[in-house]
């Protein structure tokens, strides 16, 4: 194993972090917050600098040899200790007083899950409230994936492929362009520009420029932390149906928009996974408004808080603009899928992913043909091309491991006695990514009411969720470390 290039990369990636600090200490000074938000900002700024210097010295003289089991080590590794650095300013700041909120919180962050703690967001200084939000514009893309992109990895260096699949998430991952620092290049292109879209159509709304960063930041990410304790519900109708819309486009494979900045319009919008996530989309809107509009004044406001609701709970993004828990059973057992199913795959979005489903539909199709026409030749199909058998069996191997994660979690977080709904709901909601859950764990309630062993569970399963399960597996797994070949 090549420890001195992961140690290098991971010195790497501190810098980084300290780097995307410096904007949330400017906000301090703007809103003239120099005492312990400053403070936690500029302690945490000056260790991840100097464990940086220190573990970059120590590794400069890394080999380039590097492998997949590197990839899945440096993605999971770096994933849990940006999220342990991030948590410091809520902690030494002493607006998340308890480690492990901090934690939970900043992990709910980068894994853009959107689950909080915080009981009173509008309480907490704006130098912080950025931060919390920015960790969601980070994570949706990913950190490894900014690193491929700004820093060279030199002619022969081999990690590039390995990371970029290790962190981005869907079965499968390839390139859009021959280099793999093409790629995240690309997809770093396509993600600021939808952001940079996305805050200028809040601002055309009327909303203030803090507020239309930290909700871009949230809606580009797919994350959800709001900086009102209600979430969207204060916001005008307009500046709600511009999250609806972007939320919804950043639920989609980025792939399709590389298609399109090449004119194949027909490669980009008949794409079967595109079509199967916009049809879930739209039948869900339509069978919750016509379900709940006895609760508003008619069919076109239900309308329109459904297709805020499903846009956010199926790219797994997390705003509210109200409380889903308390609508009807049929509303609420339609949401419950909707965060299993997720959104598409290679998008900012989290769930088991739109394509995985596409593939296991495909996939009993196929098996149900086999039988009745055993000597028959069957092939698994998408966008006309035969899927190969290895994804086949990594997207079963993935939802074994998917159910066994969440059943063990399940009975984890049982422990603290809550309803089995909230127990539930609230693994399926930080498993998938997504924040608010049903019952204790609603849009208008919060994750504080857990024990910190619960915490450390659900911490566990965004990151899991956020990584695709098998980065994680393979960190704690004894036949990574193992010294025998």
């Amino acid at each position: 194993m090549n420890k001195k290039m992961i140690g290098k990369l991971v010195g790497v990636l501190f810098f980084l972090e300290a780097l995307f600090m410096l904007p949330a200490i400017a906000v301090c000074f703007v809103y003239g917050e120099t005492g312990a938000p400053l403070r936690g900002f500029l302690w945490t700024v000056a260790l991840l600098l100097a464990l940086s210097g220190a573990l970059y010295g120590v590794c400069a003289k890394a080999t380039r040899e590097f492998y997949a089991k590197e990839g899945f080590i440096i993605v999971a590794l770096g994933w849990l200790l940006l999220s342990a650095m991030g948590a410091l300013p809520f902690y030494i700041s002493g607006e998340i007083p308890h480690y492990v909120d901090a934690f939970f919180e900043t992990v709910s962050g980068f894994t853009t899950t959107g689950a909080s703690v915080l009981t009173d967001v509008e309480a907490m200084s704006h130098g912080l409230l950025y931060w919390r939000s920015f960790t969601h514009w980070l994570g949706g893309m990913g950190m490894l994936v900014f690193l491929l992109a700004v820093v060279p990895t030199g002619k022969g260096a081999g990690y590039s492929i390995h990371l970029l699949r290790a962190e981005s998430p869907g079965p499968s991952v390839g390139k859009m362009v021959p280099r793999m620092r093409q790629t995240a290049s690309l997809l770093y292109k396509i993600y600021i520009v939808l952001t940079v879209l996305c805050v200028l159509f809040l601002l055309a709304g009327g909303m203030p420029l803090f507020d239309s960063l930290c909700t871009a930041f949230g809606t580009a990410g797919t994350g959800g932390f709001g900086i009102k304790n209600n979430s969207m519900a204060d916001y005008s109708p307009y500046l709600q149906n511009v999250c609806t819309v972007f939320m919804a486009l950043f639920g989609v494979n980025f792939s399709v928009y590389f298609l399109l900045l090449l004119r194949e319009w027909r490669g980009a919008l008949l794409d079967e996974e595109l079509l199967l996530y916009g049809g879930i989309m739209l039948t869900a809107m339509f069978v919750i408004a016509a379900d709940i509009t006895p609760l508003f004044s008619g069919f076109g406001e239900a309308f329109h808080h459904a297709s805020f609701t499903v846009s956010s709970v199926m790219t797994t993004t997390g705003f509210a603009t109200e409380d889903f828990n308390l609508w009807p059973q049929l509303s609420r057992a339609i949401l419950c899928i909707l965060m299993v199913v997720g959104a598409s795959a290679g998008s900012t979005g989290g769930g088991i992913k739109v394509a995985r489903l596409l593939l296991l539909f495909k996939s009993l199709a196929a098996e149900v043909r086999r039988m009745l026409r055993p000597r028959s030749v069957n092939v698994v199909r998408v966008n006309g091309r035969v899927v190969k058998d290895e994804v086949l069996r990594g997207v079963n191997v993935y939802m074994a491991a998917y159910c066994a994660i969440a059943v063990a979690s399940f009975l984890a977080v049982s422990v603290d006695d809550f309803s089995l709904e909230t127990n539930l709901t609230a693994v399926l909601a930080c498993f998938n990514n997504i924040g608010p859950g049903l019952d204790l764990v609603g849009p208008a309630s919060n994750y504080s009411l857990f024990s910190t062993f619960s915490k450390v569970v659900l911490s566990l399963d965004m990151l899991l969720g956020r990584l695709e399960i098998f980065p994680i597996i393979v960190l704690f797994s004894r036949h990574t470390w193992n010294r025998t070949r």
